[in-house]
């Protein structure tokens, strides 16, 4: 049992200010580096020479040891507990940042941009575990949406304000100032977060911590959920962190960079009210008798269908369906505390890492593979084909439908629930 759940733990300003605040924080940081190539992508193309499909691979490069290193953080994350396991991260995001910022070729380029990635690995995991440590189990989404909110708000950061900034100082000194706001927050998480280890975290050898990974990821429940979400998250943070960009410019016809860079602000601030209001739309959908399983299902459904819109059918205004795709991507991140709550509490690390696992290496291959697609047709005066977005973004919407009726026929069941109507 948690502290918090045992009624013995922090005040909830104390939770807020020591806990929550130092984790999101790291969030933010990790969406901004997530979404930051969206707007300098013209500037790398001009002073590196990269193409659709280096920009693909360096923005999935992320992601790739983002997802490789999921397993072992999971381990860290339940033996060594998530206030040390980010304080080490958020350093090596420091150094990653640093060295993006002295590249001047695509190789040095990945290096650094796989020293980032690993740097934010425990960004939404090592808060989800904190969160089962301090907050009872009905608060988990709840907390976790508003948790969410925080990366979004990193989304916001990393659109017009970073056009702003290159305005005042080079990419190269934005990504040295971004590496020494990530060495502070290093410092001031490892300060001010207190300690908490559960009870079982040192007693089990590592054989054993190793070995409820491979239960989690042979579970017949945790296979129901992960090919839709991987799919979607791939849809989502790919297109989030990189190609709404190009698709502003190529088939929205935005050409103006402040433009774009103001319709992605504003497609982030709806996703960032997506996040918000996701653990309280499943909590209000409970009350009615809805499982989180069933609405998280309807939000999944709606999600694809707007990328099905983007794929395929011109938009009245490129705001709208990128509106929409943020508060619905955002939604969809709920399917993780269900995921959560469908083992034993001690589980979460290895389960939110497992997840991860899957995830950001779908990410990693999709994010690369959509800028491959983009590349089959002739660049335009303006920058890529428009048909090439069609296909990509067609594939997406395809895998979406077939996560769902995957979905809908499987019949894995939850070995164990901590929250509410966790699963149908």
């Amino acid at each position: 049992m948690t502290a918090a759940a045992a009624g013995t733990g922090p005040t909830r300003t104390t939770l807020l200010l020591q806990v929550f605040l130092p984790f999101a924080f790291a969030y933010f940081l990790s969406y901004i580096f997530r979404g930051v190539n969206a707007v300098i992508f013209p500037y790398l193309e001009r002073d590196i020479g990269i193409t659709a499909a280096d920009l693909g691979l360096l923005t999935s490069a992320f992601f790739l040891f983002f997802a490789l290193i999921q397993p072992l953080q999971g381990v860290a994350l339940d033996r060594y507990g998530p206030r040390k396991v980010q304080t080490v991260l958020l350093l090596v995001a420091a150094l990653g940042s640093a060295l993006f910022g002295l590249c001047s070729s695509f190789a040095e380029l990945i290096v650094a941009r796989v020293l980032i990635g690993i740097g934010f690995a425990g960004g939404l995991m090592a808060a989800i575990k904190i969160f089962t440590l301090w907050y009872p189990p009905r608060q988990w989404g709840l907390v976790t949406g508003f948790h969410m909110m925080a990366g979004g708000a990193g989304s916001m950061a990393a659109t017009l304000p970073v056009q702003w900034s290159l305005s005042m100082t080079s990419w190269q000194g934005l990504f040295f100032w971004l590496a020494g706001i990530c060495l502070a927050t290093a410092v001031i998480l490892f300060a001010v977060v207190p300690e908490h280890q559960p009870s079982t975290g040192h007693r089990d050898s590592l054989r054993e911590q190793f070995r409820v990974t491979g239960i989690v990821l042979t579970d017949g429940f945790y296979w129901r959920l992960q090919p839709l979400m991987a799919v979607q998250q791939l849809a989502f943070i790919g297109s989030i962190s990189l190609w709404i960009g190009p698709w502003l410019r190529d088939v929205g016809g935005i050409v103006d960079k402040d433009m774009r860079a103001d319709i992605q602000l504003s497609a982030t601030a709806v996703m960032t009210l997506g996040f918000a209001s996701s653990g309280v739309i499943t909590a209000f959908c409970r009350r009615f008798g809805v499982s989180n399983f069933t609405s998280v299902g309807v939000t999944s459904l709606l999600f694809a269908l707007v990328c099905g819109w983007i794929a395929f059918l011109p938009p009245i205004h490129p705001l709208l369906p990128w509106a929409l795709f943020g508060f619905l991507g955002a939604a969809v991140i709920q399917y993780l505390p269900v995921m959560v709550a469908s083992f034993p509490a001690s589980y979460a690390g290895r389960v939110t890492t497992s997840s991860n696992l899957v995830v950001f290496l779908v990410i990693f291959a999709g994010q690369w593979g959509m800028g491959k697609v983009v590349d089959l047709w002739p660049r335009t005066a303006a920058g890529y084909a428009p048909e090439g977005y069609t296909w990509a973004f067609g594939a997406l919407f395809i895998l979406q439908l077939a996560g769902l009726a995957w979905l809908l026929l499987s019949r894995g069941r939850p070995m164990a629930r901590a929250l509410p109507a966790a699963a149908d």
